[in-house]
Order: structure tokens, then C-alpha cells, then sequence
């Protein structure tokens, strides 16, 4: 389980989110990495990495 604290890092007095922001969705909704993928909870929207 990833706590939400892990998807921010604080780079001076800025909030930078770690994880990928979803497309569909926007702002606020972030994609899971899964090692081979990245997708969305909310809408299903799944790339491929590379």
C-alpha cells in the first residue's frame, strides 16, 4: 500500500507529484506504475512502457 506522502516531493518551497497525471481524468487523478504500465483507477486508461 503507498501512503499519499510518497507521491509528493518537496523541492525547496515547491510540491512536485511523483507519479504521472492521468490524461482523461486530470488534474488530481494519478496513474499506478506497474513496473511494465501506468494506469488509471478511476477511468481504466492504461501505456505501455517502453
Amino acid at each position: 500500500m503507498v501512503k499519499k506522502s510518497d507521491l509528493y516531493e518537496v523541492d525547496g518551497d515547491k510540491i512536485v507529484r511523483k507519479n504521472q497525471i492521468c490524461p482523461r481524468c486530470g488534474e488530481g487523478v494519478f496513474m499506478a506504475d506497474h513496473g511494465d504500465r501506468v494506469a488509471c483507477g478511476k477511468c481504466g486508461y492504461t501505456e505501455m512502457k517502453k
